[in-house]
């Protein structure tokens, strides 16, 4: 089994900045790309990043959130700065594990709440 257990989150005021940590444990071979997605109204993408470094960001937050890794730790980091109120939702974190037995799927975090008020 991979678990992947996300930190961070909280209420901030516009203008501020947040930190979201993933950590992801269990059966874990390699993990190719970890990702941000958030959820106001449906599910987005946020940002990506592989094992190489290779980033990709949504035009929304391009600029202003950035995404980063540490593979030794199989973590993932976003520093979400100049926080907008549309940016308010739940942040899930996605990783493509392969598993010591060879198996390779997504695995999701459960959530963490960003609040951001005007």
């Amino acid at each position: 089994q991979v678990q992947l257990v996300e930190s961070g989150g909280g209420l901030v005021q516009a203008g501020g900045s947040l930190r979201l940590s993933c950590a992801a444990s269990g059966n874990i071979f390699s993990i190719y790309v970890m990702g941000w997605y958030r959820q106001a109204k449906h599910r987005e993408l946020v940002a990506t990043i592989t094992s190489g470094g290779s980033t990709n960001y949504a035009d929304s937050v391009e600029g202003r959130f950035t995404i980063s890794r540490d593979n030794a730790k199989n973590t993932v980091y976003l520093q979400m700065n100049s926080l907008k109120p549309e940016d308010t939702a739940v942040y899930y974190c996605n990783a493509d594990v392969t598993t010591n037995w060879g198996q390779r799927r997504d695995y999701w975090g459960q959530g963490t709440q960003v609040t951001v008020s005007s």
